[in-house]
C-alpha cells in the first residue's frame, strides 16, 4: 500500500477516536466511530485476497449496523429526556439498545460472530488495531455510560463472552483466532466489572491491549500464522519464543505475571459487591482459556515437530527484536508488584 494512503488512514483513525473520546455529543461520538470504520476498511482489504475482501465486507455491515443501533438509542434517549449528552442517558429501552450496540462494535458475546472471521482475513498488524485501537471508543462510551446500563444484561453477556471464548477457541489452529477468541474472553471481564467500577474496567482494558500488542508483535516478528509454523520458530528467535510463552501465559492470568493482576481485582470487587457466584463461574470458565494458551505456550516453546510438516522452513537469523517488542512483553510479565498503587487508584 502506497505510504501517503497508509498516512492518511492512520490519521483519520486517530482523529475518529479522538472525537469519540472528547466528545459529550452521542451525534459527536457516532461521526467519531463511524470515520474510524472507513479508515480501517482498506487496511483490512488491502491484499485484495479474496479472504480480505470477505473479511472487510463483514466488518462494514456489523459496524453499520452498530452504529445504526447507537444512533437509534441516541435517538430515542433524546425524544424521552430530551438530552443528547452521553452521560445522561436515563431511558430505559435507549440503555438495552445501547448495550447492544456497544456490545456488536466490541465483538461482545451474543454479537460476536464477526470478529474471528474478520481477524482471520486480515494481516498480523490490521489484527492488532482490530484488537486493541479499534476498541477503545466503544469501550470509553460504555465507560461514560455506565452508571445507566443494566448490571443484569451486562453481567450475562459477559459470562456468555468469557464461555464461548474459552470453547470455541480449544480447537483453532490458527494463531488470529485464538487471539480473536482470547480478546472476547478478555471482553467478558470488563463486561462485568463495569457497571460496579468502571475504572477497574478500563485497567484491565489498558492490560489487555499491552499483552495482546506484545503477543501480535512477536508473532510479527516471528512470522506465524498458524501452530505447525510456530513449532518450528524455537530455532529461529528461542529467546523470543522464552518470551511470547511468558507474555501467553501472562494474558492467562497466571500469577506472578501481568495479567493476574486485573482478574484478581476484579474477583475481589466481585465479592464486595455479594457476586460470589459470579466470580466463581467466570473464574472457572477462565480455565478454558487458561488450555489454549497453554497450548500455543507449549507449542512455541517445548516441542519439536514429529514429522516434515508442509511448510517453508524457516533460517535462524540473528536480527535484532524490535524495540517496541521488548518494552510490551517486559510490561506483560512484570507489573505485578505495582498492585498496590493501582489499588489506590482504582
Amino acid at each position: 500500500m502506497n505510504p501517503q494512503a497508509k498516512l492518511i488512514f492512520a490519521s483519520s483513525l486517530l482523529l475518529g477516536s479522538t472525537i469519540t473520546i472528547s466528545s459529550n455529543h452521542w451525534i459527536m461520538a457516532w461521526t467519531g466511530l463511524e470515520i474510524n470504520t472507513l479508515a480501517i476498511l482498506p487496511l483490512i482489504s488491502k491484499s485484495h485476497h479474496p479472504r480480505a475482501i470477505e473479511a472487510a465486507t463483514k466488518y462494514f455491515l456489523v459496524q453499520a449496523a452498530a452504529s445504526t443501533l447507537l444512533l437509534f438509542s441516541s435517538m430515542t434517549n433524546a425524544w424521552h429526556t430530551g438530552q443528547w449528552d452521553i452521560t445522561q442517558l436515563t431511558c430505559p429501552t435507549s440503555c438495552v439498545i445501547l448495550t447492544a450496540a456497544i456490545a456488536m462494535k466490541l465483538g461482545l458475546a451474543p454479537f460476536h460472530f464477526w470478529f474471528p472471521e474478520v481477524l482471520q482475513g486480515c494481516s498480523i498488524t490490521t489484527g492488532l488495531l482490530l484488537s486493541t485501537v479499534m476498541k477503545f471508543p466503544p469501550i470509553t462510551l460504555l465507560y461514560m455510560t455506565s452508571q445507566s446500563l443494566n448490571p443484569s444484561m451486562l453481567t450475562t453477556m459477559a459470562l456468555l463472552s468469557a464461555a464461548m471464548g474459552g470453547w470455541m477457541g480449544l480447537n483453532q489452529t490458527q494463531t488470529r483466532k485464538i487471539l480473536a477468541f482470547s480478546s472476547i474472553s478478555h471482553l467478558g471481564w470488563m463486561a462485568v466489572i463495569i457497571a460496579y467500577s468502571p475504572k477497574l474496567a478500563l485497567l484491565n482494558f489498558y492490560l489487555y491491549v499491552v499483552m495482546t500488542a506484545a503477543v501480535f508483535l512477536t508473532l510479527n516478528t516471528i512470522k506465524t500464522l498458524n501452530l505447525s509454523t510456530l513449532m518450528t520458530t524455537w530455532a529461529k528467535t528461542p529467546a523470543l519464543s522464552a518470551m511470547l510463552m511468558l507474555t501467553l501465559l501472562s494474558l492467562a492470568g497466571l500469577p506472578p505475571l501481568t495479567g493476574f493482576l486485573p482478574k484478581w481485582l476484579i474477583i475481589q470487587e466481585l465479592v464486595n459487591q455479594e457476586m460470589a457466584p459470579t466470580a466463581t463461574i467466570i473464574a472457572l470458565l477462565s480455565l478454558l482459556s487458561l488450555f489454549f494458551y497453554l497450548r500455543l505456550a507449549y507449542c512455541a516453546t517445548i516441542t519439536l515437530p514429529p514429522h516434515t510438516t508442509n511448510h517453508m522452513k524457516l533460517w535462524y537469523t540473528n536480527k535484532p527484536t524490535n524495540i517496541s517488542v521488548a518494552i510490551l512483553i517486559t510490561l506483560s510479565i512484570i507489573l505485578l508488584p505495582i498492585a498496590p498503587m493501582l489499588r489506590t487508584i482504582v
